[in-house]
C-alpha cells in the first residue's frame, strides 16, 4: 500500500512539474519568439526517418506588423471566427464538430459497406475539428500528434494558459509564424514566398484567402492548389473578411 501511495505521489509531482514547465515556457513566449514547435521537430524527424534526409523546414519569423492584415483576417474567418472574443476554447464548436463527425462516420460506414459488397475501395470520411486558433497553437507548440483524451485534455489546459499569459495579438503572431502550410513550409512568410513569390506583407485578399483554405490539410492542398474546392472556399472567405475583427 505504501508503495502504491509513493507511486501516486510521484505521478502527481511529475504532473505538477510538467504543468509548471509549460507555464514557464508560455510565459517566456511573451517576449521570446519560439525557435521551433513540437510539431515541427516531429515533422523533421519523420522526414529524416522516412526519406533518409535532413527534415529541415522553411521558416522565417516576421513581426505581427509585417504580416498583411488580409492574411490575419482570412485565417480568422476560415479557422476561428470568434477568436477575439473567446477564452481559448469554444465548447459549442467542439460539440458541433463531434456531431458532424458522428454523422459523417455513419454515412461513411454505409458507403464502405456498399463499396465492399461491390469489391471497390472507398476512402474513410475526413473528420473535422472544433479547435480554436489558440487550441491549435497549444497543440503544435507543446504537444505530440497523438489523438487521445489525455492529450486533448492537456490541449485545453494549455489553451487556457496561453489566453491567460499572452494577449490575443501575440497568440496570433506566434500562430501565423509557426503553422504548417505544406511539406516543410511553416509560417506566413515562408508560405507567401513558396506559393506567391512575395513577402507576407504584400499578400492580396484572394491570395491570403487561398492560404487560409489550406490550413486544415496543407499537405493535401499543396498537391492540388487549383482545385475547385480551394477556389470556391477562398471566394467565401474573401466575402467574410471585412466583418472580421483583429486583435
Amino acid at each position: 500500500m505504501k508503495g502504491l501511495l509513493r507511486l501516486i505521489a510521484c505521478l502527481v509531482v511529475a504532473g505538477l512539474a510538467l504543468e509548471l514547465f509549460f507555464v514557464v515556457r508560455i510565459a517566456a513566449m511573451a517576449v521570446i519568439d519560439p525557435q521551433s514547435t513540437a510539431f515541427q521537430r516531429s515533422e523533421a524527424w519523420r522526414v529524416a526517418l522516412s526519406q533518409g534526409r535532413d527534415g529541415g523546414w522553411r521558416q522565417e519569423w516576421v513581426p505581427y506588423t509585417q504580416i498583411n492584415d488580409t492574411l490575419k483576417r482570412a485565417v480568422i474567418a476560415s479557422e476561428d471566427a470568434g477568436f477575439v472574443d473567446h477564452n481559448g476554447v469554444e465548447w459549442e464548436a467542439i460539440e458541433r464538430a463531434r456531431q458532424r463527425n458522428a454523422r459523417a462516420e455513419q454515412l461513411a460506414a454505409k458507403r464502405m459497406a456498399r463499396a465492399a459488397a461491390r469489391g471497390k475501395p472507398v476512402q474513410p470520411a475526413p473528420l473535422r475539428g472544433g479547435s480554436t486558433i489558440t487550441q491549435q497553437l497549444a497543440k503544435n507548440l507543446l504537444l505530440s500528434g497523438e489523438r487521445t483524451m489525455l492529450r486533448k485534455g492537456q490541449e485545453l489546459v494549455l489553451a487556457t494558459l496561453l489566453e491567460v499569459l499572452l494577449d490575443k495579438r501575440r497568440i496570433l503572431e506566434i500562430y501565423l509564424n509557426n503553422v504548417e502550410w505544406g511539406e516543410g513550409v511553416f509560417g506566413a512568410e515562408a508560405a507567401s514566398q513558396h506559393y506567391f513569390r512575395k513577402p507576407a506583407a504584400r499578400l492580396g485578399s484572394y491570395e491570403a484567402a487561398r492560404l487560409a483554405v489550406m490550413l486544415p490539410s496543407p499537405k493535401a492542398f499543396e498537391r492540388r492548389p487549383n482545385s475547385s474546392y480551394i477556389n470556391g472556399r477562398a471566394s467565401t472567405i474573401v466575402a467574410r473578411m471585412p466583418a472580421v475583427d483583429l486583435p
